[in-house]
């Protein structure tokens, strides 16, 4: 089974481009962040003449976050739990069944945090607090379960070209970093660095100053998998190339493969 994850930023304006990559990468389930869309203004006729079923949790102009999927999910949760007061469209979980039982997937889209000297960035860090509990919750089931998403965190100094030019930014702050870690703490994967290494992996690039020509990118994108999850994993790629393409997010997809 493959799950990815793409921050499309902007279905509308990126529908072209999503369906030639669903077309092409063929995943059985992609989670969407930062759709830019109420619920209904998705595309999506578009989506399930491709034979996709489709989920979203969407805003207007900003955020938004959906799963499409070959199978119908039996089960679909929205938002966040933890603060009723919120709400800004982030947190999208479906439930679906397999040949080898329950799997969990969540499609989320975590606050980027800037500026620092703003409410911005306490919002960001509650949120990683919610979701944390969200997420202890969930482990308590013994369930497959994949946590995939933009999450707006540099995990480490290696997962971007330029450390020094972070520091101080709510992406690569220490307790952004160290919210991210106990999140792995609780026994989740990080599914890409569970399968590489490599240095000058990323999975965005900015607009501004030629970074995509440069390589000069980020590593935010993140698939986070329990134990059971972890266990399936065959392995894991960035689909680097989608970048190059015209009126590109910048973001691309990142892809697991599950043996489920």
């Amino acid at each position: 089974m493959k799950i990815v994850t793409w921050n499309i930023n902007g279905v509308k304006a990126r529908i072209d481009n999503l369906q030639t990559w669903l077309k092409e990468s063929d995943p059985d389930i992609a989670c969407l962040q930062e759709i830019k869309s109420v619920d209904e203004g998705f595309p999506r006729l578009e989506l399930e003449a491709l034979g996709y079923h489709v989920e979203t949790h969407g805003q207007k102009g900003f955020n938004g976050v959906a799963i499409l999927s070959k199978k119908s999910p039996d089960e679909v949760n929205r938002g966040l739990p933890g603060d009723d007061s919120d709400e800004q469209a982030r947190f999208i979980e479906a439930v679906f069944s397999t040949d080898g039982g329950v799997l969990r997937v969540v499609s989320l889209y975590l606050p980027n945090g800037n500026p620092v000297d703003t409410e911005k960035f306490p919002y960001k860090l509650s949120w990683m607090k919610r979701l944390q509990a969200f997420a202890e919750d969930r482990l308590a089931l013994e369930e497959p379960l994949v946590l995939a998403g933009d999450y707006n965190v540099i995990p480490e100094p290696v997962d971007c070209h330029d450390p020094k030019a972070w520091e101080g930014d709510a992406l690569f702050r220490p307790e952004s970093r160290n919210a991210f870690r106990q999140l792995e703490n609780l026994g989740f994967t990080d599914a890409l660095r569970a399968v590489n290494d490599e240095a000058e992996t990323y999975t965005f690039w900015d607009y501004q100053a030629g970074a995509w020509p440069k390589n000069n990118g980020i590593r935010i994108d993140h698939l986070m998998l329990s134990p059971e999850a972890a266990n399936l994993l065959k392995s894991a790629t960035v689909e680097k190339h989608v970048r190059g393409w015209e009126k590109p997010s910048d973001h691309v997809p990142v892809a697991i493969l599950l043996a489920a």
